[in-house]
């Protein structure tokens, strides 16, 4: 590792030209100052920007000297305004829905919106002690001179109630039930106590939190009454209209693809439209007519996914072809992301190609291309 990899988070801003994935305070900080200058409105103690600048950055629109505020969530309106208003009261916000419903998207944007800073994030795993969600000790100095502030390490939910930030814990309902509890004297009494000093943390104006959790994947743990009680939950849909989500997959690719150097694009093209459409029939179960009933495969197939399997296609046709998305380029992703259990989602799979796409005008090539990969 050479002596430059490890960067604090100011440096990483510093840096962020370099890096494949900035973080959204950084990408885009042109709108954030436009906004925050353009901002006149009455500000939560601590926050950069007022409520209503906030929804507009997640929202998007046209600020009064022209700057365009690009949309980072498509999708109803007011679920923007309760999710910034929850952040605005003493409760914690729950982003809940399906996988690929842009839930962490939407808790990252909210949190360089509303405090300048998304990295003040916990993962959630299986495998997450209660540390990560309060804090831990700098054994050397533990062992040398016993518990001292000096030996303890803050948590990121610990430096955000001191800050007055905003904290982000992603995937709640993967980590172990006891693990989650830590978390409600934190947000119902506002302080973290430290029994082995006699101190305790108290979150300042400013401080909230950010939740995300699904209950369709495999090793979910359930809330627990108590702990669902300190939150208010905004469930993010699917997106409403073959339009919106073709539109979501399509600005995703591009900010993508940007620092992998991938070629754009280019506007109108039917690929992205084919892949969103195959992925809302599955889903659906019925194909876009409402003629043709459809078996759905175990996968979820979201948005999500959708983004990677056209930014995996753009690559293939970029380093193995001549810069042009084609269906060849998209068909082994399709294929990876229906079938996940080959027992079952490859009949699903097989019926639907021979009954829907094969008929259907102008996907030949698709069908082709998806044909050779099946066999």
């Amino acid at each position: 590792m050479s002596e430059n990899a490890i960067t604090t988070a100011g440096e990483a801003r510093g840096a962020a030209g370099e890096a494949l994935r900035p973080h959204v305070e950084v990408a885009f900080a042109q709108e954030l100052s436009a906004l925050a200058a353009a901002d006149d409105r009455p500000r939560p103690e601590r926050w950069r920007l007022s409520p209503w600048a906030v929804a507009t950055y997640l929202l998007g629109g046209t600020l009064g000297d022209g700057t365009v505020i690009t949309p980072k969530y498509v999708g109803p309106r007011r679920i923007v305004e309760v999710a910034v208003t929850t952040l605005a009261t003493d409760r914690a916000l729950l982003l809940l829905g399906v996988p690929g419903t842009a839930k962490t998207w939407v808790s990252e944007h909210l949190a360089a919106a509303v405090s300048g800073d998304s990295t003040l994030l916990v993962q959630g795993t299986a495998g997450t002690p209660e540390e990560a969600l309060r804090y831990g000790w700098n054994y050397a100095q533990l062992l040398a001179n016993g518990p001292s502030r000096d030996a303890l390490v803050p948590s990121p939910v610990m430096r955000a109630m001191a800050q007055g930030m905003t904290a982000r814990v992603e995937e709640l309902t993967r980590m172990p039930a006891d693990v989650q509890d830590a978390l409600i004297t934190i947000l119902s009494e506002k302080t973290l106590p430290v029994p082995e000093l006699g101190q305790e943390v108290q979150a300042v104006r400013g401080f909230n939190l950010i939740a995300t959790a699904n209950d369709r994947d495999r090793g979910v743990n359930d809330l627990s009454s108590a702990l669902r009680r300190r939150f208010n939950t905004v469930v993010l849909p699917l997106p409403a209209t073959p339009e919106d989500e073709v539109d979501i997959v399509a600005r995703r690719v591009a900010q993508i693809g940007r620092p992998l150097q991938l070629p754009p694009v280019p506007e109108g093209t039917d690929e992205i439209r084919r892949v969103v459409t195959v992925f809302r029939e599955l889903r659906a179960g019925v194909t876009a007519d409402g003629r043709t009933k459809l078996k759905s495969p175990t996968g979820t197939l979201s948005t999500a996914e959708a983004i990677s399997v056209v930014t995996n296609g753009l690559a293939l046709a970029t380093h193995f072809g001549d810069g042009v998305l084609r269906a060849g380029d998209l068909a082994a992703g399709v294929l990876g992301a229906v079938i996940r259990d080959p027992a079952t989602d490859r009949v699903v799979w097989q019926e639907y190609l021979e009954t829907v796409v094969r008929e259907r005008d102008g996907w030949q090539d698709f069908y082709r291309a998806c044909r050779e990969v099946g066999a």
